[in-house]
């Protein structure tokens, strides 16, 4: 392990629980060194309230996306953003990634609206990640725009508009193939259309086909973009802030939607029904799209984007990719925005959240669970399933942080609040 203050006692309390470890047949060593590596893309909205960057056209911002909470020190400027970002990658271990939105462009205070965005409008997020050695996703922004108003947007019936999004959605794409270039390796690009109704439509039917027509003109039938380096994904929504009844794009549209095209599946974890989570559904999307990509939320009673602790849904959700063997068939992002909280605590929380729950699945006896119940142990598998959670996963998680190099739990709120005192107290 790497020497830092503390390690000593780090070292000491990790001996004891690799051979705890290993006394149900996990290898720790391995399981820490595989977490590290596993990407984690963080989301940019977090720092500055899904405020965005751009110099707005004329009009007003539609779309309805609402941070809770008013805590200062917001980003206001990519600038300030990326000085948020700079100070979560240094309490955050293993491989990070960046999820950008295309609000955030940087347009040198010309306005240019969403359908002509280019990849010069992002060549200082490009740079900054280069210098910094992350890597890029994106995400067009539909939404937070004078023609977001009506509540539609790919799917609205009105063909200027609808195209106008289409354009959006092309340049968001070829944004992500120069990020892709850049960096040297694929940007993953979300595509999550709030489009819906508070209320019951008399027509659910053609908001549907026309969104399915639009995103063929856009992903499917759009040549210009190398698939290889902008991977896509669609994002399905239960209900959402002016679209409690309907929302043209549910998990039913997509999941059809994304198997019938070859493109990848996105699952939110607050994008469902209440009381409903989504581990059981991984194994089951899983035997027949190609990739999911899961957005890590914490949903409390709907879709409220809380902070991601370390829970039971957390955890399932990464125990049921290890017991399928699928790590290489998910891509992983967080996706809240509290604002009553000092946001980079918030970022720093659910991000070593994340990574905790990772680790703890690579942990799990999954060899050894499967065993059991192919032998028709039932008993033996859920005593063993839950003595496995008493192991000193703790002593494991504060090793994988000195490996990192990064500070332990009861460590790295000093330097958010110095942050705070120092850069983020002056933005008031």
């Amino acid at each position: 392990m790497t020497a830092r203050p503390g390690s000593k006692i780090v070292d000491k309390l990790y001996a004891s629980a690799r051979d705890a470890y290993a006394s149900n047949g996990v290898n720790s060593d391995k399981a820490i060194s595989a977490a590290l590596k596993i990407p984690l893309s963080l989301h940019c909205w977090q720092a500055d309230d899904v405020v965005g960057f751009e110099k707005k056209p004329a009009g007003l911002d539609g779309g309805g996306i609402m941070a809770t909470g008013n805590y200062p020190g917001r980003a206001r400027t990519p600038d300030e953003a990326r000085a948020d970002y700079e100070q979560v990658l240094q309490l955050v271990p293993g491989t990070l990634r960046l999820n950008i939105h295309a609000m955030y462009a940087e347009t040198g205070g010309q306005v240019v609206d969403r359908d002509a965005l280019e990849p010069k409008h992002f060549n200082n997020w490009m740079d900054w990640a280069q210098r910094r050695r992350i890597h890029l996703d994106f995400n067009p922004s539909f939404f937070a725009h004078p023609k977001a108003d009506g509540g539609y947007t790919l799917s609205h019936a009105d063909p200027a508009i609808r195209r106008f999004w289409i354009r959006h959605a092309i340049a968001s794409r070829k944004i992500a193939e120069a990020m892709a270039r850049h960096q040297g390796g694929p940007c993953f690009v979300n595509h999550w259309v709030p489009d819906g109704g508070k209320d019951f439509p008399a027509d659910r039917w053609t908001h549907r086909k026309l969104l399915a027509d639009s995103l063929d003109q856009a992903i499917v039938r759009e040549k210009s973009v190398n698939k290889k380096q902008c991977i896509d994904f669609v994002e399905s929504k239960l209900f959402g802030l002016g679209s409690e009844e309907y929302v043209v794009g549910s998990s039913e549209f997509y999941s059809s939607y994304a198997l019938s095209r070859g493109i990848g599946l996105t699952m939110d974890m607050g994008h469902y029904h209440p009381t409903e989570t989504i581990h059981d559904k991984i194994s089951s999307f899983l035997q027949f799209h190609g990739q999911l990509l899961l957005h890590v939320s914490r949903p409390i009673r709907w879709d409220s984007d809380h902070v991601v602790i370390f829970n039971d849904d957390l955890r399932n959700v990464f125990l049921e990719i290890q017991r399928g063997g699928a790590w290489d068939r998910v891509i992983l992002a967080t996706d809240y925005f509290d604002a009553s909280i000092n946001r980079i605590a918030a970022y720093v929380i659910g991000l070593r959240a994340t990574r905790k729950a990772i680790l703890y699945a690579l942990l799990d006896p999954t060899a050894e669970l499967q065993r059991l119940e192919a032998a028709g142990d039932n008993a033996g598998r859920l005593a063993l399933m839950d003595e496995a959670k008493t192991l000193p996963f703790g002593a494991v998680w504060d090793a994988l942080c000195v490996k990192a190099g990064m500070p332990l739990d009861r460590t790295w709120m000093a330097q958010v609040r110095k942050y705070e005192s120092d850069v983020l107290a002056k933005r008031r």
